[in-house]
């Protein structure tokens, strides 16, 4: 039970680090291009993350299971999403207000939801589907810029594709989530990073404004960097829809935010999207999972402890605390709540 509020502190922490990032990208795209922007943020991540990965290397040494060749097609769609998400969201962040972007985000718990569902048959109650219909309409709501002649608002269709992108990446992420966090970031960081910024070279879209490129970089440490290694340590503990549930306070978060920074005054429209958006978060973050279920038999290597009540290997010499090695899981059969991660793939 440790771990798994562990887990949630971690998610809700992530959700808090990337919230700023709306308001505060907002603010620095008075100075910086869009696409340039992205990559910014990006490579702030990867550098970061790449620098703490030495030092916790250097201090502790590792007891994360590796990437392997095995990762390597998944490692190059997430690479490859992470290039069109941002660049798609800074876009549509040039086009609205911080307000509307940051609430707009939760699609993401549609997309990932609905992916995990029909790709990785990962089981969804009818909790999460009211969660995902309450989502939906609120996202609909917000991206109709005229209601008269109903007319959507460009930006928020720019900021919808981004999450569906990341909805599409977080189940890739997944695959990948009992390899060591710390190394995913960094490839996500320096891989995607260098590939925004070859498309804002390739379009001219580049800024030597080198106060704004170092808070950028400073920004993309923080809300990327950071608020996706906690993202990813979640995820190996509540799956990936559920981890994307927690991930939801990020746009109220955001949202508290832009109201402060820039008193944007909300519309009509924009307080009902807000209290369906808000009713669809609580249902999805507070679900809960609970059936007798059937582990069957299956070997991997990821970072693990012995009492969590699925790893019962013995080891000679006697090995205390988290560690990572080859190991099996035999057959079981028990009864307790749980999330759909790599250890309860099971059917329902």
């Amino acid at each position: 039970m440790k771990q798994k509020q562990l887990a949630v502190f971690s998610a809700v922490l992530a959700a808090v680090f990337y919230g700023i990032s709306v308001p505060a990208a907002k603010l620095l795209l008075d100075n910086m291009p869009p696409v340039f922007m992205a990559s910014l943020l990006y490579l702030g991540a990867g550098f970061g993350m790449t620098a703490l990965h030495l030092l916790q290397k250097k201090q502790v040494g590792t007891r994360e299971a590796r990437i392997t060749k095995k990762e390597l097609p998944y490692i190059a769609v997430m690479v490859a999403l992470d290039i069109a998400a941002p660049i798609l969201l800074m876009l549509g962040l040039s086009m609205s207000t911080s307000a509307t972007v940051s609430l707009l985000g939760n699609f993401e718990i549609v997309a990932t939801t609905v992916i995990a569902l029909i790709v990785f048959k990962e089981a969804v109650g009818k909790r999460i589907w009211l969660a995902i219909a309450f989502i939906t309409v609120s996202s609909m709501i917000l991206s109709v810029e005229d209601f008269g002649n109903f007319k959507f608002s460009l930006g928020a269709v720019f900021v919808l594709l981004a999450c569906i992108c990341w909805g599409l990446e977080n189940n890739c992420t997944r695959m990948l989530s009992l390899k060591d966090p710390m190394q995913i970031v960094v490839i996500k960081g320096i891989g995607s990073g260098f590939g925004c910024f070859l498309i804002a070279a390739f379009t001219g879209n580049i800024s030597a404004n080198f106060l704004f490129i170092g808070l950028s970089l400073l920004l993309g440490f923080i809300s990327y960097g950071l608020s996706i290694y906690l993202y990813i340590f979640a995820q190996r503990s509540l799956g990936a829809a559920r981890t994307s549930a927690f991930y939801a306070f990020a746009p109220f978060i955001g949202l508290g935010f832009s109201f402060f920074i820039f008193r944007e005054t909300p519309t009509v429209s924009f307080l009902i999207a807000f209290a369906v958006m808000l009713a669809g978060a609580y249902l999805a973050a507070f679900e809960n999972h609970e059936h007798e279920h059937e582990h069957a038999r299956i070997e991997h290597e990821h970072r693990h402890s012995h009492n969590d009540g699925h790893h019962n290997h013995t080891h000679e010499p006697y090995v205390a605390g988290e560690h990572s090695h080859w190991h099996t899981h035999e057959p079981l059969r028990h009864s307790h709540k749980h999330t759909p991660d790599l250890h309860h793939r099971h059917v329902h």
